[in-house]
C-alpha cells in the first residue's frame, strides 16, 4: 500500500451507538475522565505514563515554549506541564473544562483546530485523542502548518489499540463495566476508538519526515500505549492535503 492510499480510509465512520448505551454515554465520559471508579482510577495511574512522556521536554520547566494540546478534555495534562509561554487548547466540549480550575492557565479555547489562524507553535501536543479522531489526517496536516517548521515537534500519547496487549487491558475496565450497567464495553470501545495505533502511526509518517516512537512495554505490538514525537512537517504535502478538503 502507497503512502497516499492510507489516507484513502479517512473520515472514517462512527458506528451507531444503541440506545442503551447512548443513555449511560455523558455519565460515563465524566465518570471515566475524572476516575471516579476502581478501574478508571487504575486507569488513570497507568496513563500517567503518556502525560509525563508528553511533558517529557518541558520537565524541570527551564523551556518556556508556545503549546497547543489537542483534545484537552478537563485540562489534566497541564498538572504535568510547567508554565509555558503560550498554553492554548482545542476542546469541543466546553463543559469538560470550563469549571476547571487550571482553565487560568489558557490563553485560547479553540473548538476545532481549523479554527486556528496566523498562529505558530513550537510544539503540539495531545494525549490519548487521536485514536478518537474520524478525520484525523486533516488534524496532522493542520496541526504541521501550526508548527515551528525548523524546531517544533507534535508530540502525542495513544493507547496502543488494535494489539492484543490493549485487548487484554480493556478486560478489567469491561468486568466492571459489565457490572455496572450490564453492557458489553467492546461496543463502547468499538464507538470511541475509531482508529487503530497502526492507523495513527501510517498518518504521522505521511505528513511528517522524522518519527520516534516510545512504548509503555516491551515492543510496538506488546505495549499498553505508544508515545510519538515527530518533527520535520512536510508543510507543502500537508498544505496540498488541506488544499483538497
Amino acid at each position: 500500500m502507497s503512502q497516499a492510499s492510507i489516507l484513502d480510509k479517512f473520515p472514517k465512520k462512527r458506528i451507531e451507538l444503541p440506545e442503551t448505551f447512548q443513555k449511560i454515554y455523558d455519565q460515563y465520559r465524566i465518570i471515566n475522565r475524572e476516575g471516579k471508579s476502581k478501574t478508571t482510577s487504575l486507569s488513570q495511574k497507568l496513563e500517567s505514563w503518556m502525560h509525563k512522556k508528553v511533558a517529557e521536554d518541558v520537565a524541570g520547566g527551564n523551556k518556556k515554549l508556545s503549546t497547543l494540546e489537542i483534545g484537552a478534555g478537563i485540562l489534566n495534562q497541564l498538572q504535568y506541564e510547567p508554565a509555558q509561554e503560550a498554553y492554548d487548547i482545542v476542546e469541543p466540549s466546553k463543559e469538560m473544562f470550563e469549571g476547571s480550575p487550571l482553565i487560568k492557565n489558557i490563553r485560547k479555547a479553540y473548538c476545532d483546530i481549523n479554527d486556528i489562524n496566523n498562529e505558530i507553535y513550537e510544539r503540539i501536543t495531545s494525549i490519548a485523542t487521536f485514536e478518537h479522531i474520524m478525520d484525523l489526517p486533516v488534524v496532522v496536516a493542520k496541526a504541521a502548518v501550526l508548527l515551528n517548521e525548523k524546531n517544533g515537534n507534535l508530540r502525542i500519547a495513544i493507547p496502543n489499540e488494535g494489539t492484543i496487549m490493549w485487548k487484554l487491558g480493556t478486560m478489567i475496565t469491561g468486568y466492571e463495566f459489565k457490572k455496572k450497567y450490564g453492557l458489553d464495553y467492546r461496543v463502547l470501545m468499538n464507538y470511541e476508538h475509531v482508529n487503530s495505533a497502526k492507523d495513527i502511526e501510517d498518518v504521522l509518517s505521511y505528513f511528517f519526515e522524522y518519527k520516534k516512537c516510545s512504548v509503555f512495554g516491551i515492543s510496538k505490538s506488546l505495549a499498553f500505549y505508544r508515545f510519538y514525537d515527530c518533527r520535520k512537517p512536510m508543510l507543502d504535502r500537508a498544505k496540498a492535503y488541506l488544499a483538497k478538503r
